[in-house]
């Protein structure tokens, strides 16, 4: 296999030094036209690529940007990276991602990229999870991705997640639920406890009380759905609705009524919340809040790349809407 050109065989070809070619190839305006020409040439014969990072490096930027989330595994925070991926390429950025699962780890990730690797920008997902907050750099740029940021200085987008627990909760009140039960995530993550302020917002102004002994607490796996509901039908909780912050915690949820011999929805609707891709294929098929992860990273990866390229530009805080999805998970109350 033939090897790669390099800078020293368009040197030897144009008859030129490799300082005079690295010029060239950076644009440096000091080249004489004639000189540029002649090595243009050279680069054309030999088919000469130039290693972009090395060239971004020596104009001060490495065009790559970094996205980091708890887990790669997770669904939504996949497909986060997706959408700022795409985004990063049609500008002419290339993105890494990486995992860090607690706040050490993070640390460490974040001074090999920033100081190391020297990305010119990070996306940070889930940013409150735990202490890794603390350990942002100000080495670079960065935009939070699914919180909302405690720091003026920086950029976040995140789904509206207020509004979108109030419409889920809302839609389940239509119903003629009164006695609506909630399974909420980790409360240290914004999400959750936005989820937690939309969910009492939508029973307040429904004219409902909310029972504190319907409120119980998940991991977000359907493991700890299914866990959550098993303790409240053990209490002898009495409910007609699930309000599950996520669709895993909302399919654990409807296997723990099933065991009790409670029928979903006839008995109980349960409602989820992401729109994953198997919920249109749970049985029954899950009612659900719609978002656009996909979206959102592309708005993060936009904030990031005006960040770098307009260091004006003052930081933008934006809140994506989410879409009520109704499927057979959830039916109104008999007699109504």
């Amino acid at each position: 296999m033939t090897s790669r050109p390099t800078i020293r065989d368009v040197a030897h070809e144009s008859g030129v030094s490799r300082q005079t070619v690295s010029r060239v190839i950076n644009g440096d305006p000091r080249v004489a036209p004639a000189t540029r020409e002649h090595v243009e040439a050279a680069i054309a014969r030999l088919g000469f690529r130039p290693n972009l990072i090395a060239q971004s490096m020596a104009r001060g930027r490495t065009h790559t940007l970094a996205c980091l989330a708890p887990t790669l595994t997770v669904f939504t925070f996949a497909s986060i990276i997706e959408g700022a991926a795409a985004e990063a390429r049609q500008h002419g950025y290339f993105l890494l991602s990486s995992s860090a699962p607690d706040a050490p780890a993070f640390a460490a990730l974040v001074e090999q990229l920033v100081l190391q690797r020297r990305v010119d920008g990070v996306l940070v997902i889930n940013p409150y999870i735990d202490e890794r907050y603390q350990h942002l750099s100000a080495e670079a740029p960065i935009v939070l991705v699914g919180a909302r940021s405690r720091d003026a200085r920086l950029g976040s987008v995140s789904l509206d997640e207020q509004a979108a627990a109030r419409i889920a909760v809302t839609h389940l009140v239509s119903l003629g639920h009164t006695r609506v039960a909630v399974v909420h995530g980790p409360l240290a993550e914004d999400c959750s406890q936005d989820r937690n302020a939309g969910y009492a917002a939508a029973l307040q102004s429904a004219g409902l009380a909310l029972d504190p002994g319907l409120v119980v607490g998940g991991d977000w796996s359907a493991t700890s759905g299914h866990t959550a509901i098993s303790r409240l039908l053990q209490a002898g909780r009495e409910f007609t609705a699930v309000f599950a912050q996520n669709d895993r915690m909302a399919v654990g949820a409807v296997r723990a009524l099933r065991e009790a011999g409670r029928r979903v929805p006839d008995d109980v609707s349960v409602m989820g919340f992401d729109d994953i891709p198997l919920a249109s294929y749970f049985d029954p098929p899950l009612t659900t809040m719609r978002q656009d992860m996909p979206r959102i990273g592309r708005q993060a990866a936009r904030l990031l790349i005006q960040a770098l390229e307009s260091a004006d530009t003052p930081p933008q805080h934006i809140n994506l809407p989410a879409e009520l999805v109704v499927r057979q998970s959830t039916r109104p109350m008999e007699g109504r």
